[in-house]
């Protein structure tokens, strides 16, 4: 069962060292700006809570892992800023966890589409099921990927990210997204990739603090200029949303 609550769900666990955040909407798990602002909060918070060295990012429910941005937010920005501060929030979400010194595992049980895909690209590891397809829809409603393009490219590489977006309507399976670098492990079904997930992130969080988060800069290197690079190409996107081909095409896709 996921969340009904239309401002979205956050919750978060810690078992051990480990934390587990959920986030959860009742369209597909889809993010609203309060829940991407939420969880940009929660992720800084734990960044600095030594107490834990492993963080899983994970959705409710056994279905979508996430639907990307809220439709219902998109056909209500009216203007430059708003788009430009919705657009934000996956830009700063994703800096969030690039710059969290703790790792992040993500848990993907299904189908992901647009921001979700860049949540996926900015773990630093991903156990999958078999039924976690993506695609990368934006070009279908007039606006493109530039917020995660960085992210996903990062992790894909610029071919696979080429493929993805120039191809709007086609799913990806699993398979394909773990053989392109954005899946680490795929799993049949959930129960299996529960299971691994567990016994990884137990093993991960047994190891040095101070060296996964050494290793994890390492890893994360050459991307600080994506505090300004993110939030330079929200404002873009903020602008394509607000043409009449995004405004007809997110009407019809409403009805």
């Amino acid at each position: 069962m996921g969340t009904d609550r239309q401002n979205g769900s956050l919750y978060t666990k810690i078992q051990g060292k480990v934390a587990i955040v959920e986030f959860g909407h009742p369209a597909g798990n889809s993010f609203v700006a309060e829940l991407l602002d939420r969880l940009t909060v929660e992720l800084n918070n734990l960044s600095e809570n030594t107490a834990i060295t492993v963080i899983v990012l994970k959705s409710e429910g056994d279905r979508a892992f996430c639907a990307g941005a809220s439709f219902d937010e998109l056909i209500a920005v009216s203007n430059l800023e708003e788009g430009k501060v919705f657009f934000s929030g996956f830009a700063n979400v994703i800096n969030a966890m690039r710059s969290c010194k703790k790792v992040i595992v993500g848990r993907v049980q299904g189908k992901t589409v647009g921001g979700g895909v860049g949540l996926a690209s900015a773990c630093d590891y991903v156990f999958a099921s078999v039924e976690a397809s993506i695609r990368l829809s934006e070009l279908t409603i007039g606006i493109a990927p530039l917020v995660i393009a960085p992210a996903v490219e990062r992790k894909m590489g610029s071919a696979a990210i080429s493929e993805l977006s120039l191809s709007p309507s086609a799913w990806k399976n699993a398979y394909w997204a773990q053989e392109k670098g954005l899946f680490s492990k795929v799993f049949d079904n959930i129960k299996e990739l529960d299971k691994e997930l567990e016994f990884f992130v137990a093993k991960l969080a047994s190891y040095n603090p101070e060296a996964l988060e050494e290793w994890k800069k390492v890893l994360w290197q050459g991307t600080d200029h994506w505090n300004t690079l993110l939030l330079d190409r929200a404002a873009i996107t903020g602008k394509l949303v607000l043409s009449e081909f995004t405004k007809n095409a997110l009407s019809k896709f409403k009805k």
